[in-house]
């Protein structure tokens, strides 16, 4: 029995030296490897994690390969049973880890999160509900996603995500955040790996729609992991704030694109035309709320032109997200 964790270097070597040193403060009776993907050789962090954990295996990758492809690397490199997928801007206990690796290997799960925590305390989305077609990607739309919202919840629509997971029995979920996303390793030959035209965000909900034809995926909501979510992210796109209601600057872009691609692939075609509609209509929606809101919704026309922008250039990449073939789609 043995859990294999793989973990991401890009430009985050203190990151993975403070996610490593919490692993090991209190690391469990169970065999572990641990496995850094490199996607940004040159940077110094070989040397100064593997100096300070020597049993660490690193991998490097010539090229900044975003988190599918390096995490599928490291996949085909482990020798587990099970395989981790650990942000290094994490903090994981090694007890809570060994502990949702004993639950899931003894139970009829094949994937299972934690509950993810700011380091304030107050909870993360650790897990969602997957939504026809994709519906709750409108959710953040500037002006139009508040009266999506407003009519969903008129109508008793059940909220998609998962923030808080309370008490200890394992709730069921749709996917897992990938920041911390444990899998039975056995059934990877039926559902694949991560899909390589991800760069960044979307993948892990697409793989696990794969996963989920294969078995239950859960949330062990009384086991707890500190995230700090998105700081090398950000750092590299320039970007500043948490979460997924970004639409005017390069992160906005990739989250927009990934989203799109997603849609086009786990829900087809039909699917894909309808969200890139409600996109267009937000356009004039847009101008109208921030035309008579002004100051009040905290967006400018400013604001709009970057929307425009990032919605622009979604559009000129329409045809190949329709074909759905191969095609890396990377912003950074």
């Amino acid at each position: 029995m043995l859990l294999s964790i793989i973990i991401i270097n890009y430009k985050s070597a203190s990151l993975i030296m403070d996610c490593l040193e919490s692993l090991y403060q209190r690391p469990g009776p169970y065999p572990f490897e641990i496995l850094v993907v490199d996607n940004s050789p040159g940077d110094g962090a070989r040397e100064r994690v593997t100096e300070a954990f020597p049993a660490v295996t690193w991998i490097p990758i010539d090229y900044n390969a975003g988190f599918a492809r390096a995490n599928n690397e490291g996949i085909r490199r482990s020798k587990g049973d099970a395989v981790l997928l650990l942000n290094g801007d994490t903090l994981p206990d090694g007890a809570t880890v060994e502990t949702c690796y004993r639950r899931l290997t003894e139970s009829r799960y094949i994937a299972a999160g934690v509950q993810l925590l700011n380091p304030d305390g107050s909870p993360q989305i650790s897990g969602m509900y997957a939504m026809k077609g994709g519906l709750n990607y409108l959710l953040p739309l500037p002006f139009l996603g508040k009266w999506i919202k407003a009519a969903g919840e008129s109508f008793g629509v059940k909220k998609p995500h998962v923030a808080d997971a309370p008490g200890a029995g394992p709730i069921e979920v749709d996917w897992i955040n990938g920041a911390f996303l444990m899998v039975k390793k056995n059934i990877l030959d039926e559902s694949g790996l991560l899909d390589e035209d991800f760069f960044l965000y979307a993948e892990e909900a697409e793989w696990c729609s794969r996963l989920k034809k294969t078995g239950p995926l859960c949330i062990y909501g009384d086991l707890h992991v500190i995230h700090l979510q998105g700081e090398t992210a950000n750092q590299e796109f320039g970007s500043t704030g948490k979460g997924y209601y970004n639409f005017y600057d390069r992160k906005g872009l990739q989250i927009m694109l990934s989203n799109f691609v997603r849609i086009r692939k786990q829900f087809g075609r039909g699917w894909f035309f309808i969200q890139l509609f409600f996109y267009l209509l937000d356009v004039p929606i847009f101008f109208f709320g921030v035309l008579f809101a002004g100051r009040k919704s905290g967006l400018s026309f400013f604001h709009l032109r970057r929307f425009c922008k990032n919605l622009g250039a979604i559009l000129s990449l329409t045809p190949k997200i329709i074909k759905n073939k191969p095609y890396f789609y990377k912003v950074l």
